[in-house]
């Protein structure tokens, strides 16, 4: 498929979430104008798909018998799932016969990825090569400053930098989703689409869950009151200090935007507003710092009880300084028409399981980067 139905079709997908979230959120007239932008959207993809399927007779192109055809991804990946993903070999492929996404799809994923809310985008991700591998980084130390001295005296010895090494171990994160028949022969694009949106849907959600354990689990990094707006004050000024300030964020979740919603200063006037350069994005002002907001939904950051005594998460740092992701980039797919899981029979049920795998690794690097906090709304 060529390039630009490929980018309209990443738009296109990326434009249905926004249409279903807006819907989740009651927000009823920006669907129906989000919507209308999907059906434009779908028919600039009908009418230029249908322009390049259909050349003009007087300008049918000659075939040149040594030209190899363009490679189509789409199609590709489609047959290969028709296929069950078998006697596909290439470089990097697990020797069990698993499927390597190729690069357009695995693109196409992270794209996905990207459509929902993701905490992936707050951290460090670096991209690896290998499955093992270390990083070396200087540990922090207030440095003593050189001695005076005096005439024909000696020079003291001034200690000199440590450092720390962090070591990563790429795991494999995996699931399985049953495809029926009907599916495997309807169009390459409904293929794609239904197995692109089910690795980029829970990879998303993999990051989303190994992040929060680091950011909320972490030794040394239990939960501390913060008792309202002063001590998310003292987390930025005295707990965090000048050397994260410039890059801190507030992350927490439904509950804490309305909690920040009812702040007000002494002239009533709200402390939480739309960025004047981003109208979408939110930042709060803490007296004379103003902080971004990262809304993340309840679902995936969880508040702690109900009512007077909830705990509502409020995760305050620099986290491209506190965790970090090393990214395999590696998916591969495997496949059975045969097999069965709990409540699935693929051979009884005319179908195919397909499983997937995703490789990375999470690691804390900066355990002073992030205060792990939770505000109680009656306090």
């Amino acid at each position: 498929m060529p390039k630009e139905l490929l980018e309209l079709l990443d738009s296109i997908n990326t434009q249905k979430v926004l249409v279903k979230n807006l819907v989740n959120e009651d927000k009823l007239d920006e669907a129906e104008e989000a919507k209308k932008e999907l059906v434009n959207l779908q028919r600039k993809f009908d009418l230029l798909k249908d322009m390049m399927e259909t050349a003009p007779v007087d300008r049918v192109p000659v075939p040149n018998p040594e030209k190899k055809p363009e490679a189509d991804p789409v199609h590709d990946f489609a047959n290969a799932a028709r296929r069950g993903f078998k006697n596909i070999m290439s470089e990097g492929v697990a020797a069990d016969g698993g499927y390597t996404v190729p690069e357009d799809i695995q693109t196409r994923i992270n794209h996905y990825k990207e459509a929902n809310f993701s905490l992936r985008q707050l951290v460090t991700v670096e991209s690896v090569k290998t499955n093992k591998g270390a990083r070396t980084y200087q540990t922090k130390a207030q440095a003593p400053g050189f001695k005076k001295v005096l005439e024909n005296g000696k020079i003291q010895e001034v200690a000199g930098p440590k450092y720390t090494r962090i070591d990563y171990t790429i795991e494999d994160y995996a699931g399985y989703m049953p495809v029926t028949n009907d599916l495997l022969a309807d169009s390459d694009a409904n293929i794609t689409n239904e197995i692109v949106t089910w690795i980029g849907r829970n990879s998303l959600m993999t990051d989303n869950t190994e992040i929060l354990d680091i950011l909320q689990n972490t030794d040394g990094k239990t939960a501390v009151d913060l008792t309202g707006l002063a001590g998310i004050k003292k987390a930025i000024n005295v707990d965090l200090g000048q050397a994260y300030r410039p890059a801190v964020r507030i992350v927490t979740n439904d509950d804490g935007l309305n909690y920040l919603d009812t702040l007000e200063d002494a002239n009533k006037r709200p402390l939480l507003n739309p960025n004047p350069t981003e109208p979408n994005a939110l930042q709060l002002r803490v007296g004379a710092t103003v902080v971004p907001i990262d809304v993340v939904p309840n679902t995936v950051l969880a508040t702690t009880g109900t009512g007077a005594i909830a705990q509502i998460p409020f995760i305050i740092g620099d986290l491209k300084e506190a965790v970090r992701i090393f990214d395999r980039e590696q998916t591969t797919i495997l496949s059975s028409n045969v097999a069965s899981v709990t409540g699935y029979n693929a051979f009884e049920q005319r179908g195919t399981l397909y499983r997937a795998e995703v490789r990375a690794d999470y690691k804390p690097v900066d355990k002073d980067a992030w205060v792990n906090g939770y505000i109680t709304p009656g306090e």
